[in-house]
C-alpha cells in the first residue's frame, strides 16, 4: 500500500505540470503493459482538468478524447468528436478532481469518478471512463456530469466555492480523499462469465463495454423521460459486484443512491 501510495503522489505531480496525456518512460512502459496502474488515470484526469483551465476547456476535451469517445447529456449520449470540433473555448472552464477509481485487473480499462465547479458557482458530480492506448497513455472513452444542489450549498458553507476559478483549488482539496480498487485478475487467465445486461423500460436506449480481461464493465441508460443512468460493476471475490452508480434527472441534476 505504501508503494502504491508513493506512486499516486509521484504521478499526481507529474500530472500538475503536464499539458497533454501523460507519456510513461521507456522502463514504465514495460511495467504497465498488463498491470493495473489506477495513478495513472488519477494523474490523467488531473492533468485533463489543470489542460481545461490552462488551455481552453474544449481544447482539452478534444486533446484527451479517445476515438469514438461518447458525452452524455440531456439528450442521450452523442459521439464528442464533431461536437467538440463545433466548440469554442469558454472564457472560464469548469474545474474538477477525481475522488475514486476502479480498474480492470490489466488496467486496460478505468472509470473516474469526481466533483467539479462551474464558473458560476455551481458543484456536482462526474463521471469518466477510460481506456490505455496503444502508447500507453489513457484517453477518456465516456462522460457524463451532473450538478447537485446539496454539495453546491456544502461547498458554499465551506466557502470553497468563493473562488471556483482559483488556481488547483479544487484539486489539491481533493488529492488526499481520492480512493482507488482494481478488480481481481480471473483465475488461470479464464474470463468471468459475464452477468445479464439491466432490465430496461420500454424505449430506453443502453449500451455495456468490457474490459479486455472481462473483470471491468460499464453500461449506460437514456430513458425516454431524459433520465440517465451509468452503471460500473467489476469482478472480486469470486463474484460481479457493483461499484458504482450514477443517476441524473431529466434536468441534469444529480440524484443520490
Amino acid at each position: 500500500m505504501r508503494a502504491i501510495a508513493a506512486s499516486l503522489a509521484m504521478l499526481t505531480l507529474t500530472a500538475c505540470a503536464a499539458s497533454g496525456p501523460p507519456r510513461p518512460s521507456e522502463r514504465v512502459e514495460r511495467m504497465v503493459r498488463n498491470v493495473a496502474q489506477p495513478g495513472t488515470v488519477v494523474a490523467t484526469d488531473i492533468a485533463f482538468a489543470r489542460a481545461a483551465r490552462e488551455d481552453g476547456q474544449w481544447t482539452a476535451f478534444r486533446r484527451f478524447a479517445a476515438d469514438g469517445a461518447i458525452i452524455h447529456g440531456r439528450n442521450g449520449p452523442i459521439e464528442a468528436g464533431p461536437w467538440l470540433a463545433a466548440q469554442k473555448d469558454l472564457e472560464r472552464a469548469l474545474q474538477w478532481t477525481p475522488l475514486a477509481i476502479w480498474s480492470s485487473c490489466d488496467g486496460q480499462m478505468a472509470v473516474s469518478q469526481g466533483k467539479f465547479a462551474e464558473p458560476q458557482g455551481q458543484w456536482g458530480y462526474y463521471v469518466t471512463a477510460w481506456e490505455r492506448q496503444r502508447d500507453y497513455s489513457y484517453r477518456w472513452t465516456y462522460y457524463m456530469g451532473a450538478t447537485d444542489a446539496a454539495l453546491t450549498e456544502r461547498e458554499r458553507e465551506r466557502g470553497v466555492a468563493r473562488r471556483p476559478d482559483a488556481n488547483n483549488t479544487i484539486v489539491v482539496e481533493a488529492i488526499a480523499m481520492i480512493q482507488g480498487e482494481v478488480a481481481d485478475c480471473p483465475a488461470d487467465g479464464v474470463m468471468p462469465p459475464l452477468p445479464p445486461t439491466s432490465d430496461r423500460p420500454s424505449g430506453a436506449r443502453g449500451g455495456r463495454t468490457v474490459s479486455r480481461d472481462g473483470t471491468l464493465l460499464w453500461e449506460w441508460e437514456h430513458h425516454p423521460d431524459g433520465k440517465r443512468f451509468f452503471l460500473v460493476r467489476h469482478w472480486r471475490g469470486g463474484e460481479w459486484l457493483e461499484a458504482l452508480r450514477f443517476e441524473a434527472d431529466a434536468e441534469g441534476k444529480y440524484v443520490p443512491s
